[in-house]
């Protein structure tokens, strides 16, 4: 049926629009964290063909259980198309993304500082934030949301759209390897490169085309298209992420920002290049973020839909 992934990324967009994320004991995501460390605690050595066998092996399992599930879904006929909208849904997070982003900016409207340092650590960065002051946390709260935007809501989407659930699995899977593995330390250097190769390679499209997006969709929230433009094709590929780098630089030439430069990570304090060259952001700048992440994202489904329609009338 040519509308059948179609109907599916709309239904799931709205089960999480209306829902939000599974709890987490229940969350598939959980689930490959698991595998991931299982996969992990037996491989052999920490070389990096040890590390490609865990993610290969992992990828593969999440691509088989879904394919199941597709197959099921399939089966049941139109009615099924439910099933896989709840198989699809865990695969993005549109709603928590926005939520996440929005309990740093409340904190920091509130004068909160301790709370925007807490919330900006929980919920969106994985490195020190006890001492940021609050230009810093807008700032990481922006940055995640812009990289976010690729990881849990453009990429899964359109894996989806153009290879259904087993693609859409396979992408988080990586994703989460990623996650897990992509440090460059003494435990993690050679053990998770392969994990990173791949979900550099898995997100080459989608980071674009989400840059490309946030270019279009700026106005809306009172952005500058032609410093999204600008500030994307100078600024990003200065960024250590070749990904990464491509929506943060969109989002900070949007929003008329400077993101990057003095970043405290676990190790200590880096230089990151800076990207945009506006003034520093602060709480109203996080909320614009806001605003364009969401309208971002759905556009991204809306396109995903499109996307997958076509590949359902080729076959």
């Amino acid at each position: 049926m040519t509308l059948r992934r179609p109907a599916a990324i709309i239904l799931a967009v709205a089960l999480d629009l209306a829902a939000g994320e599974p709890p987490a004991g229940w969350h598939p995501v959980a689930w490959l964290g698991r595998a991931l460390a299982w996969a992990e605690r037996r491989a052999p050595g920490r070389s990096v063909a040890d590390g490609a066998a865990a993610v290969t092996l992992v990828t593969a399992g999440a691509g088989v259980v879904a394919h199941l599930l597709a197959i099921a879904a399939r089966r049941l006929g139109w009615p099924g198309i439910l099933l896989e909208a709840l198989a699809l849904k865990p695969a993005f997070a549109l709603r928590g993304l926005a939520e996440a982003t929005d309990g740093v900016e409340a904190a920091l409207r509130a004068g909160d500082l301790g709370a925007a340092r807490i919330r900006v650590g929980r919920d969106l960065v994985s490195r020190p934030t006890d001492d940021l002051e609050a230009a810093e946390v807008a700032s990481a709260a922006i940055e995640s949301a812009a990289e976010n935007l690729v990881d849990s809501i453009a990429a899964p989407v359109l894996a989806y759209a153009v290879g259904g659930l087993p693609a859409a699995w396979a992408y988080r899977a990586i994703n989460t390897a990623d996650a897990m593995w992509g440090y460059r330390d003494a435990r993690y250097e050679r053990f998770g490169k392969t994990a990173a190769r791949l979900d550099d390679l898995a997100n080459l499209v989608p980071a674009r085309l989400a840059a490309l997006r946030t270019t279009v969709c700026a106005p809306v929230v009172g952005g500058s298209a032609a410093g999204a433009w600008r500030a994307w094709r100078r600024d990003a590929s200065a960024h250590p992420s070749p990904n990464a780098g491509q929506v943060e630089a969109a989002f900070a030439g949007a929003l008329e920002i400077r993101l990057g430069g003095r970043v405290r990570v676990a190790v200590g304090v880096v230089v990151r290049p800076v990207l945009g060259d506006g003034r520093t952001p602060d709480a109203g700048h996080v909320t614009r973020a806001v605003e364009l992440s969401r309208l971002v994202g759905a556009v991204s489904c809306v396109v995903a839909a499109i996307v997958a329609a076509l590949v359902g009338r080729r076959r």
